[in-house]
């Protein structure tokens, strides 16, 4: 019908084109002309068949898109206070290292040696680039020319190299006046408050300082290091309630003495002054 409105959307849209019908209409046509149509006549066909082509729409095959990488799973957010820190506190900064001196050559000779003078074992490069905050490649060249100086001037001690560590030690040329004097220290007689304070220990052992300093009524310090210095007595202990050390004596006082014990030792009562004779010098007490 020729009033009748196409619905929406079948105005625009061309039917399907049919090849078979297509083919069948050229023939039909080719038929009722007889063969004979002129070139205008197949040139208007071919117009309108190509109209109705291009009219039509074109199933184009899908262009293939490149897979897309799905997103990799984001690792969780940190938190930027440390795990150590309690919450709503500020996080503490670490102390910066201290930056190394540079010392001067006789600054840097005089602290090698005062190190070395007061420990007793090797000490090691690191130990001393430490103590004296300086490199270890300053405290090699130290060492170097404290051993050189030394030399140089043939000084009574020597420093060397023992093991991983560096030592001073009298020079093996001195050794002969170093033997004689520890030999006639052993040898040489002890003053009366040696006896005194070694009489003290012998009989009291174990006792403090404190305890033969108030025996004897003076001080016994110095006497205390020449009986260790010669073997006569060590330190066996503490006393539990002073604290101090507590001294006895040691075989070779035994061997010195010819004794196989303390038990040999004499009974101090023969050897005590009568009771009348303190009296007598000490009216007052």
């Amino acid at each position: 019908m020729s009033g009748e409105q196409e619905p929406p959307g079948m105005q625009d849209t061309p039917a399907p084109i049919s090849w078979e019908a297509l083919a069948a209409e050229l023939a039909a046509t080719r038929e009722a002309d007889g063969g004979g149509a002129d070139s205008g006549t197949w040139d208007a066909v071919a117009a309108e068949l190509a109209a109705r082509v291009a009219d039509q729409p074109v199933d184009e095959p899908p262009v293939p898109q490149p897979p897309v990488a799905e997103p990799a799973d984001e690792p969780p957010a940190q938190d930027p206070t440390p795990p150590d820190v309690p919450a709503g506190e500020p996080a503490r900064e670490e102390p910066a290292e201290e930056p190394l001196e540079l010392l001067g050559p006789e600054e840097l000779r005089g602290g090698i040696e005062a190190l070395l003078f007061v420990m007793a074992d090797p000490v090691d490069e690191a130990t001393l680039a430490a103590a004296l905050h300086c490199g270890v490649e300053q405290v090699r060249e130290g060492l170097a020319d404290l051993v050189e100086g030394y030399d140089q001037r043939r000084a009574g001690i020597t420093l060397r190299r023992v093991g991983e560590g560096w030592r001073l030690y009298t020079r093996d040329e001195h050794a002969g006046v170093v033997e004689r004097y520890l030999v006639d220290g052993q040898r040489s007689r002890l003053t009366q408050a040696a006896l005194e304070t070694l009489a003290v220990i012998a009989y009291r052992q174990p006792v403090t300082r404190a305890r033969i300093s108030a025996i004897r009524g003076v001080g016994v310090d110095g006497v205390m290091r020449t009986l260790l210095g010669r073997g006569l007595v060590h330190e066996v202990g503490s006393d539990p309630d002073s604290g101090g050390g507590l001294y006895a004596t040691t075989p070779l006082f035994l061997e010195r003495l010819g004794l196989t014990g303390l038990a040999d030792l004499p009974e101090l009562a023969p050897l005590l002054p009568e009771t009348s004779t303190m009296l007598d010098e000490h009216p007052d007490s």
